[in-house]
């Protein structure tokens, strides 16, 4: 009998190569989600659609009941303030891990939470991140869980990452005044095969857990340079001192708030690409599991480019 996983978020960029991936491994797959999800999203698995939010405490116990494995993959990346931030990453974790604790089979409980929250003073969001993971660490014993902090996540589908592709095209490559700054990268595909290797481990991988592409860590020229060369361009490169970045994402966020959009570049986002280390550094996943990436930098943004221009983003 196939096993059940409850997924979160799945209609997501992550959540939807998450719920494909596991799909095609074998796995039940049923997902929270406002609405019906378009058959597009999902063309090649079946799933079992909960109508609800995680606020709908009817819908969340109908989505756990009986479920081997939960994977929480919803949450903000970007929001209009601290409390949205905290009611999705934290409070949202919480309703779904006393759910689950409350349906009495102990699924075993995935945890997408974000290298962010490494440092949770730099953001909003890395702090939501971090008190999302101390929702369910503190109740250690009642789940069996593990924690996936995964870094930056790219590929087919991503809008978020599609700015800086675009800035690319149009023959701009904004550098970060922080020079000697390095981050690792993940291409999503690879991220759902991690997930899916987790909870196909013979016991859950206690603690919390950083993956990343296996490169150790790019530069920003580095990026760009990888970027441009699949882009066909050569972009000038523009030094963004941090005081002219930070006021352009001042701006930026007073015009959204005006417009009653949510921005993506904030001040927050800003002191997040101020720091210099977002290098990821634990081999436990791969020690545990055997998974590997598969999608260095070269392959993965050639991939991306190729969807973004075949979808007419680019």
């Amino acid at each position: 009998m196939a096993r059940t996983v409850a997924v979160t978020g799945a209609t997501g960029f992550i959540g939807s190569h998450v719920v494909g991936q596991l799909g095609r491994a074998g796995w039940r797959v049923r997902i929270l989600t406002r609405r019906v999800p378009a058959n597009a999203a999902f063309a090649d698995v079946a799933v079992d659609a909960v109508i609800g939010t995680l606020e709908d405490a009817h819908a969340v116990a109908r989505l756990v009941r009986g479920a081997d494995a939960i994977v929480h993959a919803a949450g903000r990346i970007k929001a209009r303030s601290h409390a949205e931030f905290f009611a999705a990453n934290a409070t949202g974790t919480r309703l779904l891990v006393e759910a689950a604790i409350a349906g009495g089979n102990r699924p075993r409980f995935v945890l997408l939470s974000s290298i962010a929250a490494r440092q949770p003073q730099v953001s909003d969001y890395a702090a939501s991140k971090l008190a999302g993971e101390a929702e369910l660490t503190r109740l250690d014993g009642e789940l069996p869980w593990s924690i996936l902090r995964p870094p930056a996540v790219y590929g087919p589908g991503d809008r978020e990452t599609l700015a800086f592709f675009r800035a690319l095209r149009l023959g701009l490559a904004m550098l970060p005044p922080v020079r000697d700054a390095r981050l690792s990268l993940l291409h999503v595909g690879d991220l759902a095969a991690a997930i899916a290797a987790v909870l196909d481990a013979p016991s859950a991988l206690p603690g919390v857990l950083e993956i990343d592409d296996g490169h150790g860590g790019y530069g920003w020229d580095e990026m760009i340079g990888i970027a441009a060369r699949h882009l066909g361009v050569r972009p000038l490169r523009l030094p963004i001192p941090g005081p002219v970045l930070m006021g352009v994402a001042h701006l930026n966020e007073a015009f959204h708030r005006a417009t009653g959009d949510v921005a993506m570049l904030t001040p927050g986002k800003v002191r997040e690409m101020l720091h210099a280390d977002w290098t990821s550094r634990d081999g436990a996943v791969t020690a545990a599991t055997g998974w590997r990436p598969q999608v260095d930098l070269d392959k993965g943004f050639a991939e991306t480019v190729a969807w973004y221009r075949r979808n007419h983003w680019l």
